[in-house]
C-alpha cells in the first residue's frame, strides 16, 4: 500500500446502510451529500459498478451533507435516515439522488411516501433529532477519514483518487477484485 494513502477511519460495521454481502472481496465506500452534483453524476456510475461486480462488490453509502454550499443537503440526509430507521434507506436514497433538483421539504414527504415509510413516524425521527445525530456521526467518520468533499469514495479502507467514470473506476476495481482474489 502507498504510504501516502489516506485510510477510512471508521470500519463498516452495522450501522452503516450496506448493499451487497459482508464478505464481498470489495468495499466500496461513499461518503455523498444528495444536492451535490458530482454526487447525482456518480450516483448512475455506482449502480453501475453494482450491476457489474454483483456479490463480488460491497457498496456503503455514509452521509456528508455539505449544507453551506447545498441548502437542502442536510435536511435530504436527515430524511434519509429517518426513512431509513424504518428499513427504506435504499428506495429513498435512490429517489433523492434521481430527484436531486426538488429537494425542498414538500418534495422530501412525497419521496419518502414512495419509498414505502411512514412519513408521520420519520416526520417524528427528524423532530427528535435521532436522525440528525445519524446523519453527524457519520460526518464525523468522514472528517476524521479527511473527507473535504463529496463524492468522496474508499475502496477496501483506503481513499480512492482516481476518476470517476465509469471505465477507469471499473479498470481500478477489476485490478483490485484480481489481487484480493490471488492474495
Amino acid at each position: 500500500m502507498n504510504a501516502d494513502a489516506v485510510l477510512l477511519a471508521v470500519p463498516v460495521g452495522p450501522a452503516d446502510h450496506i448493499q451487497g454481502p459482508d464478505d464481498a472481496p470489495i468495499t466500496l465506500v461513499e461518503y455523498g451529500d444528495y444536492e451535490c452534483p458530482y454526487c447525482g453524476a456518480a450516483f448512475p456510475i455506482v449502480k453501475g459498478l453494482q450491476q457489474t461486480f454483483g456479490e463480488s462488490l460491497r457498496f456503503v453509502f455514509r452521509n456528508f451533507p455539505l449544507a453551506e454550499v447545498h441548502p437542502h443537503a442536510e435536511i435530504a440526509a436527515e430524511m434519509a435516515e429517518a426513512v431509513g430507521f424504518q428499513g427504506k434507506f435504499w428506495p429513498m436514497h435512490d429517489l433523492l439522488y434521481l430527484n436531486q433538483d426538488d429537494l425542498e421539504e414538500p418534495a422530501l414527504l412525497r419521496y419518502a411516501q414512495k419509498a414505502g415509510a411512514d412519513v408521520g413516524e420519520a416526520a417524528r425521527a427528524i423532530a427528535s433529532g435521532v436522525a440528525r445525530r445519524r446523519v453527524l456521526a457519520d460526518v464525523e467518520g468522514g472528517l476524521r477519514s479527511g473527507v473535504t468533499g463529496t463524492p468522496t469514495f474508499y475502496v477496501n479502507g483506503v481513499r480512492y483518487e482516481r476518476s470517476f467514470e465509469f471505465d477507469p473506476f471499473r479498470e481500478f476495481l477489476r485490478t483490485v477484485l484480481r489481487s484480493v482474489t490471488a492474495a
